[in-house]
């Protein structure tokens, strides 16, 4: 056959393969409100960038009569691109194409790319949009969810990991996206849950639909699985490049620096901060006057909101903000909210990304409820990630900071490398009313007036105790600062820190209290 033939008849193959599912599948795709797997895939990656590998890959079951069946390119597509220039490696699951189901050939494609993204270094997009397991191939489609489980774990800190679920996500295959750094949602097309409806239906009698068993909202505000939630795909994709823009390709990198920009927040930082230590406010306020260009960049913003993780920028390069949130329970530690934090810690710790504390709490939630929930053990997070991280730390207490929270929230004891103070800054082992309460018990109650002499030692103890001067004395306080000097300590504090060297023990690894 002459070159030409060839060259024609590969064409015709590649357009056949392409076709998916086939023009009705696809159509009923499109009346979902779904992209195609290779349309989503371009819509992430820089245009024109786009090279698919293992086109004409085809599963190998025998058994059912999937000898007699052919499907394209086994219901996955992968391949590698670029993204703001910089490569990637991705896959999108087919739903088109036997539901996008994962047999022994999906699998070793999806663990092909995954192997080119660890060994070349590269960001792994994974678009997950499938029924689940093929039952056809039995146990080889469960051994394929095992290999990619095992390079999830083995690219885990090495290269970031995104998950994008753009359709159903069922039974064990919730588990890859679970072992990834950030999971994407979509509004009415994400779906995610170990046991679907009819399962549910049929072991304990009880209906649910899939969108209030697992969709969107559910895994962005209440279980804390998906770390965005966007109204559309498009939105979706445009939240993966910003990300993206953030953080470093791997671990052997810096995130790319970018041209400084002063914030433009024209707000003053000191007129966010009510002096009353009662009054909530919103610190993200308080991240916006201090990043540049005041682009703050928050993830899990609707889980666990009484803290707030994310990037920014400061002199150029990218900073991981952890703060607590007054807004919100007034900012206290919790379960979900220590697992937030604790997570965020160890990601930017992975990746060279210096570690910036905002604190203002008034220590942990008290409660039968989060004592049962295990409050100690997950709290204790906080304490190992902080302890744990070996990139520079740089902390700032805004006002209260009581008790174990004080501790817990990037402390000189857990070894931050610089921390500052406002003057409004409350730093004792617990507020000033408790402790008046305790240290005066005798006195106010034998006193004429016991309300008027209970007033007295709460402003005798906050006078005394409830301020940054008694721990600066100590050194545990580097200064107390003015908040308008607050973004050039802190520039200042992260230039000095770039070649720290934390000089941790020798060891395997710790033990974290999971």
């Amino acid at each position: 056959m002459p070159l030409k033939n060839k060259i024609l008849d590969l064409q015709k193959r590649r357009e056949l393969v392409e076709q998916g599912g086939g023009e009705k599948a696809i159509e009923k795709q499109i009346a979902m409100g779904k992209l195609t797997a290779r349309e989503r895939i371009t819509s992430i990656l820089d245009k024109g960038s786009f090279n698919e590998y293992d086109l004409f890959v085809e599963h190998d079951a025998r058994d059912f009569d999937m000898d007699k069946v052919t499907l394209a390119g086994d219901g996955v597509v992968t391949g590698t691109g670029t993204i703001n220039g910089q490569p990637a490696c991705i896959y999108a699951q087919d739903f088109t194409v036997a539901g996008g189901s994962l047999g022994s050939m999906h699998a070793r494609k999806i663990t092909k790319i995954m192997d080119h993204s660890l060994k070349m270094k590269m960001p792994l997009i994974g678009i997950n949009d499938s029924g689940g397991a093929r039952i056809q191939e039995g146990v080889n489609s469960l051994a394929g969810y095992g290999e990619i489980f095992f390079r999830n774990t083995l690219a885990s800190g090495v290269i970031p990991q995104i998950s994008v679920i753009l359709g159903p996500c069922a039974g064990g295959a919730v588990y890859s996206p679970a072992l990834t750094d950030f999971v994407f949602v979509v509004d009415k097309i994400s779906k995610m849950f170990i046991t679907g409806p009819e399962v549910i239906k049929t072991v304990i009698g009880e209906e649910i639909s899939a969108e209030d068993l697992g969709g969107a909202k559910v895994h962005s505000h209440i279980t804390g699985n998906a770390h965005f939630y966007a109204e559309s795909e498009k939105e979706c994709f445009d939240q993966i490049n910003k990300l993206l823009s953030f953080i470093p390709w791997s671990n052997v990198h810096k995130a790319v620096k970018i041209a400084p920009k002063p914030p433009k927040n024209h707000r003053k930082i000191e007129d966010i901060v009510p002096e009353d230590p009662k009054q909530p406010y919103d610190v993200r306020e308080v991240i916006r006057c201090m990043v540049d260009d005041s682009d703050f960049f928050e993830i899990q913003e609707h889980w666990a909101a009484n803290a707030v993780i994310g990037f920014g920028r400061m002199n150029g390069e990218t900073v991981g903000f952890v703060a607590n949130q007054p807004l919100v329970l007034a900012g206290v530690l919790d379960c979900d909210s220590s697992d937030k934090i604790a997570r965020f810690i160890r990601y930017c710790d992975a990746f060279n990304i210096p570690l910036v504390t905002l604190v203002d709490l008034p220590g942990y939630l008290p409660g039968v409820d989060q004592e049962h929930a295990g409050v100690i053990r997950h709290g204790a997070k906080i304490l190992y990630s902080y302890s744990e991280a070996t990139v520079p730390k740089v902390t700032l207490i805004l006002r209260k900071a009581y008790g174990g929270g004080y501790i817990a929230m990037g402390s000189r004891h857990l070894r931050a490398d610089f921390v500052f103070a406002w003057p409004t800054a409350e730093i004792a082992v617990m507020g000033s009313e408790g402790a008046a309460n305790i240290i005066f018990r005798k006195e106010i109650k034998e006193a004429e007036n016991p309300a008027e002499v209970r007033k007295q030692k709460v402003q005798e103890y906050r006078d005394k105790f409830a301020n940054p001067y008694v721990a600066a004395s100590k050194g545990y306080i580097d200064a107390v600062i003015e908040p308008g000097e607050t973004r050039n300590k802190i520039v200042h504090a992260l230039e000095v820190s770039t070649y720290k060297d934390a000089g941790m023990p020798k060891k395997k690894h710790g033990i974290p209290p999971f």
